[in-house]
């Protein structure tokens, strides 16, 4: 087979009169675009790593891709590109991919590109097979789900659950067919040669490019590091470098794997399955079916011991400390203790049921749950902050109020790194001769006076990189002086002032009227936001979507095709949303976003940021906080003719000495404290 036909230079492909010129596209040189593919095809060929920050409207999709395209093809090594989230890496396979492949036309060859989810999107054939042979269905609507299920098994390719629209996100038939590795039987499988996952493995193997997202990326490294000397362990296979799009989200997901944590809905996973196990093979065995019973008891008597923050009403309760676990084993000792030796002894049965395929991977999980159940109430590791947190059952904030059904909860126990840096320098960084980082939020200005000016200082210490580092800053390619307009309205009151949120709601619907609805309203918190909605329900003429009502997706969708609509909504909304032109003309945002100070994890890293000699406000909270705010002002402006404005109410960017880093740190937006400013914004240009 001859090699593949190297793909066109940089130059030749983003200079003006080249490839990408002659493209569909309304093009438009961008020397930010072309300087961040040279900076990044230049991390990969020197191995060195790379943090780049591309402003929005870079095209730093295109000027990554490429260079990325190119290493694979000279060297035959594979690259990993790691997004934010599934719907980005699906943008990146489904859109971007293929218009690349359409401007270098057929003579550069086809691009060997995959993209991978985790195991969990995936149908297991060997699963469905054996509910086919003997059905454990529950109602009607699982029987429905299972016949679609089964006969989009016969035509799909993939396997990937996204591919069938009418599953609920919920669907608790879903969990007992998916292929997470904990249910997996491996190379014994009888239906191994033909798995979904064994499918993508082996198209992963012959790709130039591997498209995962953080979550996949992380959950693949964390199961490497605990199986160190198991060549199969995890699904990504080798690479010389990763691109990690989204970055500034890296610090919280990788905390989240390289962490600890059990809840009740595993433990109840397990049994049901160890249950189902039984029914499947018409097993008949007491001692396993009472040892399965009495984990479920000790559990429920173990979990509901733990400490509680009342009261338990959606939305769910944050995360408390279980700082005090040497007090909880003196008095709540005996159901810690029960819990770990019924695990045990189902251990013990599973180890004894002999020529069953599913038992060692039963009992192997077992071991796990003990395992994990004995660190978060022993460990003494100094690195780790332990935690609680109830979530709604199904993983969705109920944000609904008055009667209906109580909500049910599961309890989280977790055990989170207070410092990833060190362990991001040693499994990420050591490991990859180039890792390069970008996102269009990663810069924080630097205070007066401050040691380090870079802008970049704050996301390289908290991620462990080098000093050998290269920093690349690529301003956006927007006239955001033109674009859009900063209203920080006069004589708001302090946030934490009782008068403030009345004088909130009477600005926003002032600027609402202004712009006739198309707005985001974003909060900090669920009871802000709905206090506010609630009050402007029956004072605007315009159609109010409220965050909780609906799924995400959804609301976004009725927000695209809804006249005059303005959408409320928390944390989810700040990022990751792409709503172009008119329809979107406004985001207001109530707060400066600081994360929650008495927040477990949030409070251990500010207490180690003091105890080293820092200054947790300003080296914690404040960076934290310019990028998160930098997110969401980000939804406003997404294409060169999208024009709006956006609003702050929080007095303290102003009044406080810590406002200037944050004004310095956002793009160069046009400022003003008059509404008659806005006014005449919207009359000339909107």
């Amino acid at each position: 087979m001859d090699p593949p036909t190297e793909l066109p230079t940089l130059h030749a492909f983003f200079a003006p009169g080249g490839i990408l010129s002659q493209s569909s596209l309304a093009f438009e040189h961008r020397p930010g675009q072309y300087e961040m593919a040279r900076a990044v095809e230049a991390a990969l060929e020197q191995r060195h790593h790379l943090i780049v920050e591309a402003g929005t409207g870079t095209g730093k999709t295109l000027a990554y891709l490429l260079p990325a395209l190119r290493l694979a093809r000279q060297r035959q090594q594979r690259v990993i590109i790691s997004t934010g989230t599934k719907n980005l890496q699906e943008q990146l396979y489904f859109k971007d991919v293929p218009f690349l492949e359409s401007v270098l036309h057929a003579g550069y060859g086809p691009l060997r590109v995959c993209y991978m989810k985790g195991r969990s999107n995936y149908l297991c054939k060997h699963k469905l097979y054996a509910l086919r042979s003997n059905p454990i269905l529950t109602g009607l609507e699982e029987i429905d789900q299972f016949h679609h299920i089964a006969q989009w098994e016969r035509t799909t390719e993939t396997g990937d659950r996204a591919e069938i629209d009418t599953l609920p996100e919920s669907s608790a038939l879903w969990q007992k067919l998916d292929a997470r590795s904990e249910a997996c039987l491996g190379q014994s499988c009888p239906d191994w040669e033909k798995c979904f996952i064994t499918s993508m493995r082996r198209k992963a193997m012959e790709s130039e490019i591997i498209i995962v997202n953080h979550h996949l990326f992380f959950a693949d490294l964390s199961i490497k590091q605990q199986a160190a000397n198991a060549p199969d362990a995890g699904i990504l296979p080798e690479a010389a470098a990763v691109i990690f799009d989204e970055a500034h989200e890296l610090e919280e997901v990788a905390s989240s794997y390289f962490g600890i944590g059990l809840s009740t809905q595993r433990v109840e996973e397990l049994t049901r399955d160890v249950e189902a196990m039984l029914k499947a093979r018409d097993a008949l065995s007491s001692a396993l079916v009472n040892a399965c019973t009495t984990v479920k008891e000790r559990a429920r008597m173990f979990f509901g011991s733990l400490p509680a923050e009342e009261p338990l009403a959606p939305p769910a309760p944050g995360r408390i400390p279980f700082e005090q676990r040497e007090i909880f084993l003196e008095e709540s000792g005996d159901s810690y203790l029960s819990a770990v030796n019924a695990l045990t002894r189902l251990e013990g049965e599973l180890d004894a049921l002999r020529n069953v395929d599913e038992a060692p991977g039963l009992r192997k999980r077992a071991a796990d749950i003990k395992q994990h159940l004995r660190f978060l109430l022993e460990s003494t590791d100094p690195n780790t902050v332990f935690w609680i947190e109830r979530r709604v059952a199904g993983g969705v904030r109920n944000a609904a109020r008055g009667g209906g059904q109580a909500a049910a909860f599961h309890t989280h126990l977790q055990a989170t790194p207070i410092d990833v840096s060190e362990l991001l320098s040693a499994a990420l960084f050591q490991q990859f001769p180039s890792v390069v980082l970008t996102s269009a939020t990663l810069t924080v200005a630097a205070a007066a006076g401050a040691a380090n000016p870079s802008p970049l200082a704050h996301l390289r210490k908290r991620l462990g990189l080098d000093v050998g580092t290269r920093e690349l800053v690529v301003p956006s390619h927007f006239q955001y002086a033109r674009q859009a307009l900063l209203y920080l309205p006069p004589n708001m009151p302090d946030p934490r002032e009782p008068e403030f949120q009345q004088r909130a709601i009477e600005r926003i619907r002032r600027l609402l009227e202004i712009t006739a609805g198309r707005a985001f309203c974003l909060f900090t918190s669920y009871k802000q936001m709905r206090e506010v909605h609630d009050r402007l329900l029956a004072e605007l003429p315009y159609p109010l979507l409220l965050h909780g009502t609906a799924p995400r997706h959804v609301l976004l969708q009725q927000f695209r095709d809804t006249p005059n609509a303005v959408l409320f909504g928390t944390s989810s909304f700040w990022q990751g949303v792409d709503v172009q032109g008119e329809q979107l003309s406004c985001v207001i945002i109530d707060r400066l976003p600081f994360a929650v100070p008495t927040d477990p994890v949030v409070k251990a890293r500010m207490n180690a940021i003091e105890s080293s000699g820092g200054k947790p406000f300003f080296d914690y909270q404040v960076p934290s906080a310019v990028i998160a705010l930098k997110q969401g002002f980000g939804r406003l402006i997404r294409g060169l003719n999208d024009r709006g404005v956006l609003m702050l109410l929080d007095p303290r960017i102003q009044r406080q000495r810590y406002g200037r880093i944050f004004l310095d740190s956002l793009p160069p937006y046009r400022v003003t404290q008059e509404i008659a400013d806005v006014e005449r914004f919207f009359t000339e240009h909107c």
